[in-house]
């Protein structure tokens, strides 16, 4: 009879997992979002505020689109992190496709690594270039 009841055990065990991955594969799929389309407001907006450097160290966070490209906030650490972290909002560029072409400005400037920075060309979307809000230490 225990032999019967251990038996009877796994086999439920198995009928579960089974009626649960089941359950899961047939979850209907919901489709990533798109990013939101943003204004030259809404970039300054953003570029604007504080930011807080120890939970934004190494990480890229999507923004939205500007003109329909899609523009991200990177947040580049090295060394002495997350003191040293630094924003650059910049456009994320698809491939074969120029800064001109998408209304961007092409603009140096310094990234942290290893115990030094050093020059990195970012694509700018126009709205943050007088301001320099683009690029924060």
């Amino acid at each position: 009879m225990r032999k019967l009841t251990s038996i009877m055990s796994v086999l439920m065990a198995v009928v579960g997992v089974a009626i649960g991955a089941t359950a899961c594969a047939t979850a209907p799929a919901t489709a990533p979002t798109a990013p939101a389309q943003m204004d030259a407001a809404a970039l300054q907006t953003y570029a604007g505020k504080p930011w807080d450097k120890a939970a934004l160290m190494n990480t890229t966070v999507e923004l939205g689109r500007y003109r329909g490209v899609p523009v991200v906030a990177e947040f580049p650490c090295s060394d002495v992190c997350p003191n040293y972290t630094v924003r650059i909002i910049h456009y994320r560029l698809p491939a074969d496709t120029s800064c001109a072409s998408v209304g961007g400005i092409e603009k140096r400037v310094l990234v942290p690594v290893a115990i030094t920075v050093l020059p990195k060309m970012f694509c700018i979307p126009e709205p943050l270039v007088a301001s320099g809000q683009y690029y924060a230490r």
